[in-house]
């Protein structure tokens, strides 16, 4: 059992843990094994009763919420993209030819994230930390990079169908676990000082359109939105024909930047000021 804070001390009443503590030395009877009997805290169960949902909403945004906080966590950098995109080195066992192309993008989240670790650890690890999706593919080329450079990097995962563990190269105190996708982009967007996202499949267009949205509607203030491999963009998404349109309008094409490599990211980085 944790030793109890100043602040618990201080308190009157018994701490949960020292209560939950007494709960398990009940003696064993009827009522004692009774699920009515169960702290409330402590019950699964109950926790994970269908009227119990806002209730898990809130836990979920507020763990990670609370561990960044204590970790002084004051801006990050996202990363999203693809899962299936290959290493340079293994891109000759890729599915698709295309897949194996873009393999050098894994090179580059990778040099990137390493070159913007450097920058946070400025601040000693409080600014511009890497956050990724914490998955394979280019997530884990973000938190390779983070870790090549020294600093420490996020990794937001989901609970999904399929198995799926964390890459190894999230920090550990860092990698978090969801079950709400909401919750998720919530905190990807939460401290985020510059998104860049990578060739991907849904899950990288949901995170991008999510973002650009908004941004568009003025709930989130503009910051770089920086989209690398302009050939892949253009080639899945018309984005001229929206504007032509008239379903967005043509300033809206300003919302984000195409980008090549890492240093040309890190450079619209660096000079980025906010629009009037």
């Amino acid at each position: 059992m944790p030793d109890p804070s100043e602040d618990d001390r201080a308190h009157p009443f018994p701490h949960s843990d020292e209560d939950a503590a007494r709960a398990d030395r009940s003696p064993d009877t009827p009522q004692t094994r009774a699920p009515a009997y169960r702290l409330a805290f402590t019950d699964r169960d109950f926790l994970l009763r269908e009227e119990l949902r806002p209730v898990r909403l809130q836990l979920e945004l507020l763990k990670p919420q609370m561990v960044m906080d204590e970790r002084g966590i004051e801006s990050t950098v996202v990363m999203f993209g693809g899962a299936r995109i290959p290493a340079p080195e293994d891109a000759g066992s890729a599915r698709t030819p295309t897949l194996a192309a873009l393999s050098t993008y894994y090179d580059e989240a990778r040099l990137f994230a390493r070159e913007m670790t450097r920058r946070s650890l400025q601040s000693y690890g409080r600014e511009f930390v890497i956050c990724t999706g914490g998955g394979p593919g280019v997530m884990e080329a973000g938190n390779m990079g983070a870790d090549e450079a020294g600093g420490q990097s996020i990794g937001l995962g989901i609970v999904l169908p399929h198995e799926q563990a964390p890459n190894r190269y999230v920090t550990p105190d860092l990698c978090f676990n969801f079950h709400y996708f909401a919750v998720r982009k919530m905190h990807f967007l939460m401290r985020a000082r510059a998104i860049t996202v990578f060739p991907g499949g849904f899950g990288t267009l949901d995170e991008l359109f999510e973002t650009l949205t908004l941004v568009q509607t003025r709930r989130m203030r503009p910051i770089p939105i920086l989209l690398f491999g302009q050939e892949f963009w253009d080639g899945i998404i018309n984005w001229q024909a929206l504007a032509d349109a008239g379903t967005i309008s043509a300033d809206d094409l300003k919302l984000f930047h195409y980008v090549e490599t890492s240093a040309e990211a890190v450079a619209i980085i660096d000079g980025w000021k906010e629009p009037c």
